[in-house]
């Protein structure tokens, strides 16, 4: 018997292994959880970060060796004349809303009451001292030019930064880095250091285009600090055209996610856009708890803060009153046709990702995932279907020797998913005990 010759094009290529090489005394494999700016943002008496150590401990005991923060260089390192804000940062959320609650108060990242100061330079310290203790390491981001600020009483921070000339910004985020960097390293803690990225998702940030000024400074960083994986993330990279990422990038740290039924359901309503006529919309409205206010009776945060992240008013507003039992059940009956094209969605852009950083070889991470935005208490991505799409994710991560992995990016300590403890710790162990060959 004779197998028919059907060319090169059939032999199977290898992806065992990593993509790349990482430094020997970080983990194999990571297992990420994402803290974003929430560590510092949701820090007040009785909160889920008010205890560092403890939040380090629980999240230990859950599997995860990795945390993934705003570590808020430019106002700690950033030369920016924020010294005395960072010392005493009073941390206010998005601020009070005319009904007597806060803005932001069921919507996902945003649900912040604050009312609370802390030194953020003193508090980073403490969380590298709390993650050693507990065996995690720590990736290093800054969300600054994306929604950070937005937080903070005063519009200080913000205005520092938004004073930075446009072609500036990398430049001065770059030296805010290699400042930060040394201190942590005078403090003991750059093995602690798993990853550093000059910002998180780029192309979603006030930011020129990385390869106008970002990927030299990141080249210009690997080359003082060549022990150190030091990149940039993309929120979307460009799946179809991976050759438009500049060259010069020290880890493959992308974001993955898959909104479709989740998009479907976003344009119907019209929640992500700003000043439109007419918001809410009918759909919107049949979407909203009964003791929702009108739109114009419920107002909006300072105008500043909206300069300072990519929120909208219209957001907050939809997210804050939506039913999220309508909204999970829209979600759940729409679902349907739409279930294929997510998961192989999901599958191919892990896949693009991967195979990109292997011809570079550099080492490939997802450090945001899996379906996208929902309000905070919406259950689709928790719920069984968002975790089979999950577990999807992570599969694929590791068959195609991706290094780092969150297992999605509701799983932490500032999200109801926490509480998903035994399907938390069993992923977990997969991602952990998957060593590469």
């Amino acid at each position: 018997m004779t197998e028919r010759y059907l060319g090169s094009g059939t032999v199977a290529t290898g992806t065992t292994g990593l993509t790349g090489a990482t430094p020997a005394h970080l983990p194999e494999r990571l297992a990420i959880t994402l803290w974003d700016f929430s560590w510092y943002t949701r820090a007040g008496d009785g909160e889920p970060y008010a205890d560092l150590d403890s939040a380090c401990a629980d999240a230990a005991s859950l599997g995860y060796n990795a945390i993934r923060i705003c570590a808020a260089p430019l106002l700690l390192f950033g030369a920016l004349g924020l010294d005395d804000l960072a010392a005493s940062l009073r941390i206010e959320g998005l601020g009070p809303a005319p009904d007597g609650g806060y803005f932001g108060r069921r919507t996902r990242w945003y649900d912040a009451p604050g009312g609370y100061e802390l030194d953020l330079r003193e508090r980073l310290l403490a969380l590298f001292t709390a993650a050693a203790r507990h065996g995690l390491v720590v990736i290093l981001a800054s969300w600054e030019l994306q929604q950070s600020p937005a937080f903070a009483a005063s519009p200080r921070w913000f205005e520092a930064i938004d004073a930075i000339p446009l072609g500036d910004r990398y430049r001065v985020l770059s030296h805010a880095w290699e400042r930060m960097i040394d201190w942590l390293t005078d403090e003991g803690h750059r093995e602690r250091i798993a990853l550093v990225e000059l910002h998180n998702e780029v192309d979603f940030s006030i930011l020129p285009a990385l390869a106008d000024g970002g990927a030299h400074e990141v080249q210009r960083l690997r080359a003082r600090h060549p022990d150190l994986l030091i990149t940039a993330s993309y929120g979307k990279p460009p799946h179809l055209a991976m050759h438009q990422v500049p060259e010069g990038l020290g880890a493959a740290q992308f974001h993955v996610y898959s909104y479709g039924v989740l998009d479907a359901l976003q344009q119907r309503i019209d929640i992500r856009s700003e000043g439109t006529g007419g918001f809410p919309n009918a759909a919107l409205r049949r979407l909203l708890r009964p003791d929702a206010p009108t739109f114009e009776q419920y107002g909006r945060a300072a105008g500043w803060k909206y300069r300072a992240t990519v929120v909208t008013d219209q957001m907050i507003y939809g997210y804050d009153w939506i039913d999220p039992a309508a909204w999970d059940a829209w979600l759940d009956e729409h679902y349907g046709p739409y279930e294929h094209v997510m998961r192989r969605e999901i599958e191919s852009r892990v896949i693009a990702v991967a195979e990109w950083a292997r011809w570079h070889g550099i080492p490939a991470l997802v450090g945001e995932g899996w379906v996208g935005y929902t309000p905070l208490h919406g259950t689709f991505e928790e719920g069984e279907t968002g975790r089979a799409l999950a577990e999807h994710g992570v599969t694929t991560a590791l068959e195609h020797g991706v290094w780092g992995v969150v297992l999605s990016s509701n799983a932490a300590p500032h999200h109801p998913m926490w509480q998903l403890r035994e399907w938390q710790s069993a992923q977990n162990r997969r991602i952990t005990g998957s060593t590469p060959s």
